[in-house]
């Protein structure tokens, strides 16, 4: 199970910076503010937007599982390529778990090395990028015939998802004919929608994405579970580790309930303290972009003008992503001597060991250099240099009373990877209550969406572009030198 280690974000380690100890303690306000959060939480599980929270659970469970395998087994072995298209929670989730359960070198493996297909992730309309992977596509052993393509889209109308599945039809349609709708595998809406109307109509083999759970939340759906099965990844191991966290977030002590612990935190931090920018800095390569799936999560969620009241707020916390130990000859200085407006979540690994052949374990550092100056590190491993690195840092923070917590994962694999994800939900919805907010809606990202539709003439939004036009032109101060 993981581990949560919160003691340097309170006064005794950082001062002023941190909270009293006597704040979370039973009977105090925040622990009481608390276990209501977590009554109400009860109360709304698997209603409204937080249907999310029974995706770990069956018969929810089961029939997304059991839909994935069913799909994931007839194409297993008849792909070398799978290209996700797809953007933000269509896409982030996929790469995360990719990142962390899979080696890097993952697509560069042999066949007989890789449980799976190569994996690439095209969630940006950049035409160098989704040209360059096309092309290696169409080069690669078996060319387009031997790739398999996951659309990612509830409703279909998002622009850039829309636009490469454009693509990619024609240019499966020219090269395989009529059988191109094998290498085609629709994430979207069961029942309506524009995608959905596509791939009824074209006969395309598909998945759910599930009613009543948004895109940053949909990672341990279909959306993120079959990409997942295509390449290895176990999927029940993912669903357990939500299921086991699941459990502890739904327990009503402050301190027995990670998720409603880490939220007080980083709430009362950010709204009593000043502690506004909250940076992951995990020390693993392979978490590093958990903490990308983690900003949109918290950015998207939390960052809101209105409370649910209709008041002007201006809510939220800038999420901001570290990797230990790089950022620490790139960042850090800046993090401790810099504004103190920061609280930290540093993230640890105890053991790099895996039962993946293609994951290697920890590595010993050599002797027999005979320099005295590096002689210190002979006979170490690597692991112990690296979360020395991390307690290092971690101690550097708490000279500068920069508040931090540390999340340790005894190992990656699936099911602590499916507790972490659980958790940052979770901590996600008790922040979004916490603050006043709804958590669940993004109505500042529709505005530049319905913008791009005038500015590419979808017909009934010509006055968004004439919004555009007035408000960006003309423009005088332009150095174009």
């Amino acid at each position: 199970m993981l581990r949560i280690d919160f003691a340097n974000c309170l006064s005794s380690r950082v001062g002023d910076h941190g909270l009293e100890p006597d704040l979370l303690v039973p009977g105090s306000e925040l622990h009481a503010a608390a276990a209501a959060l977590t009554r109400k939480l009860a109360a709304t599980k698997g209603t409204g937007w937080e249907r999310w929270r029974l995706l770990h659970e069956n018969p929810t469970r089961a029939a997304h599982t059991d839909a994935v395998e069913s799909v994931a087994s007839r194409c297993r072995g008849e792909f070398d390529n799978l290209v996700v298209l797809g953007i933000g929670g269509s896409a982030l989730g996929n790469i995360a778990l990719q990142a962390a359960l899979n080696p890097p070198t993952y697509n560069l493996l042999p066949r007989g090395l890789r449980p799976g297909p190569r994996m690439f992730v095209v969630d940006n309309v950049d035409p160098s990028c989704f040209g360059a992977v096309l092309r290696y596509c169409e080069s690669s052993e078996g060319g387009l015939k031997r790739t398999l393509f996951n659309v990612i889209s509830k409703s279909g109308e998002t622009a850039e998802t829309a636009s490469q599945f454009m693509v990619i039809r024609d240019i499966l349609k020219k090269s395989l004919g009529n059988n191109y709708k094998t290498n085609i595998v629709a994430i979207t809406d069961p029942a309506k929608g524009t995608m959905r109307q596509i791939c009824d109509a074209e006969g395309f083999t598909t998945l759910p994405v599930p009613d009543g759970v948004g895109g940053r939340f949909s990672v341990l759906s279909p959306v993120g579970l079959f990409s997942a099965s295509m390449c290895g990844i176990d999927i029940d191991e993912l669903l357990s580790g939500a299921a086991d966290m699941d459990t502890l977030c739904s327990r009503p002590e402050l301190h027995q309930n990670p998720a409603s612990l880490i939220a007080t935190l980083l709430v009362t931090l950010g709204t009593r303290k000043g502690k506004t920018n909250h940076v992951m800095m995990p020390y693993a390569n392979a978490l590093y972009l958990l903490a990308d799936w983690y900003r949109q999560l918290w950015a998207e969620s939390l960052g809101k003008k209105l409370d649910t009241s209709g008041n002007t707020v201006y809510a939220g916390f800038t999420p901001i992503k570290a990797l230990g130990t790089t950022d620490q000859h790139s960042q850090v200085q800046l993090y401790r001597e810099g504004p103190n407006d920061k609280a930290f979540a540093l993230i640890e690994v105890e053991s790099f060991d895996s039962s993946n052949p293609a994951v290697p374990g920890d590595l010993t550092i050599p002797s027999g250099l005979g320099v005295d100056a590096i002689s210190y590190l002979e006979g170490k491993s690597m692991t112990a240099l690296l979360n020395a690195e991390k307690r290092a840092t971690e101690y550097a923070l708490v000279e500068s009373q920069r508040p931090n917590l540390t999340i340790t994962f005894p190992k990656i694999d699936a099911r602590h990877v499916g507790q972490f994800i659980y958790l940052w939900e979770m901590v996600t919805a008790y922040a979004g209550l916490m603050l006043g907010i709804d958590a669940y809606d993004q109505p500042a990202v529709e505005t530049g969406k319905i913008a791009t539709f005038g500015l590419m003439g979808r017909a009934g939004y010509q006055k968004h572009k004439d919004a555009v036009e007035r408000a960006l032109t003309p423009t005088p101060h332009v150095w174009n030198g």
